[in-house]
């Protein structure tokens, strides 16, 4: 069972400190992390801790799950694993790719012509 835990739906006041002292009561807290919009310095509503053992997160996941804070119902379940492929087409390493959808584009009876 994995030890990091998404938090969802927190209000904008929660600090990455806030936040590792609210699961600090639970156990060991390793890291806690609130997502951070790059533009506007401002949080994202979201963010991840990870705990020192999986019993550890699992009572913290209990407890802290449909909590209200600051008038705001938070979400709090397990971190699901990353994506490595997953993006939205653009460069990468493999070059330009474009969407993965054949229904759409030139030549496919999108906007321009195609088949009729």
């Amino acid at each position: 069972m994995s030890k990091k835990i998404y938090v969802g739906n927190l209000p904008f006041s929660v600090t990455d400190d806030s936040l590792e002292s609210n699961f600090a009561e639970f156990g060991g807290v390793r890291s806690a992390k609130v997502m951070m919009d790059r533009e506007t310095g401002r949080s994202k509503g979201f963010g991840f801790v990870e705990m020192a053992s999986a019993e550890v997160a699992q009572a913290a996941i209990s407890a802290l799950n449909g909590m209200s804070v600051d008038g705001r119902t938070i979400v709090v379940n397990l971190a699901r694993p990353r994506d490595e492929g997953a993006g939205h087409g653009g460069y990468s390493a493999a070059g330009y790719s474009a969407s993965k959808r054949t229904d759409v584009g030139y030549g496919n009876g999108g906007f321009g012509g195609g088949r009729y």
